[in-house]
């Protein structure tokens, strides 16, 4: 690595009210759980922060359980928790799609739900799923604790209402009705950061989102307006367009993105319909 390791200050709490305090007294503090991201930055000299709270294993994120008619998925649950869980692939089996397309193996036992959400990146795999299934990110910090909803989560690129002293603890989701339906185009089908990723329910009231098509991911909210009312596809398409905003960059083109993401659309009608 080439980042002098001496320089960094790492704070290893017993438990989540200590990482909650250990945040409000000792900050700025920048958490980490599984650091897939972290070190490729700390690697690169891209990551410029010297000061970490670690929460990996801490038990009270570590959870999938149900609560209520909801189910609730800790922060620092890896992806490979994701896909064994029977909760999850009875509940959000579109999210288990997602998690088993995010990188290999090793990716998988180290990736956390809860960093996918933190970092940001449109090109997150998991963040369509929890657009489409409107879940609701839990934030807590030494006095408090809140929930926001996905779709409000996020103010910009990398950028969102979570506060200096707030950790994501959780995400909670609540019953989806409809056929659930998640594609990913990459290079590969994993190992590779998505160029257009798409998740969607099909009911009477349709849910799509799409990543790496702006600088968030984007819930088609006149795209699901247009199916329910009955619409053409192609009326659907064209209402599509119109919510994206992909750029030209190192692995795709815009133009192949708009492109994409229209196939993806008549794709999922497609394959969830009445005879499917």
């Amino acid at each position: 690595m080439r980042t002098a390791t001496r320089a960094l200050a790492l704070l290893r709490p017993g438990s989540l009210a200590e990482a909650l305090a250990m945040l409000r007294d000792e900050g700025p503090l920048v958490p980490i759980a599984g650091c897939t991201d972290v070190y490729v930055g700390l690697q690169f000299g891209t990551e410029k922060r010297r000061r970490f709270l670690d929460l990996w294993g801490l038990p009270e994120l570590t959870r999938i359980e149900e609560r209520g008619a909801s189910l609730s998925i800790g922060a620092a649950v890896p992806y490979a928790a994701i896909l064994k869980s029977p909760l999850v692939a009875a509940r959000i089996p579109s999210l288990a799609a997602a998690a088993r397309e995010i990188g290999g193996p090793q990716i998988q036992n180290r990736g956390t739900l809860g960093g996918n959400i933190a970092n940001g990146s449109p090109a997150g795999d998991s963040l369509p799923v929890l657009a489409v299934a409107e879940a609701t990110v839990v934030l807590a910090s030494a006095s408090a604790e809140r929930g926001i909803p996905f779709t409000s989560f996020y103010t910009g690129y990398r950028k969102t209402v979570m506060r200096p002293d707030e950790i994501i603890v959780a995400v909670e989701i609540g019953p989806v009705e409809g056929k659930q339906w998640f594609r990913k185009v990459g290079t590969r089908a994993a190992q590779a950061i998505s160029k257009v990723v798409m998740a969607a329910v099909r009911s009477p009231r349709p849910r799509i989102a799409l990543g790496s098509v702006a600088p968030t991911v984007v819930r088609a909210t006149r795209t699901e307006e247009a199916l329910a009312r009955g619409g053409s596809m192609e009326e659907a398409q064209v209402a599509l367009q119109s919510e994206i905003h992909p750029i030209d960059d190192l692995r795709s083109t815009a133009a192949y993105r708009r492109r994409v993401s229209g196939n993806l659309l008549a794709r999922f009608w497609r394959e969830t319909g009445p005879s499917s």
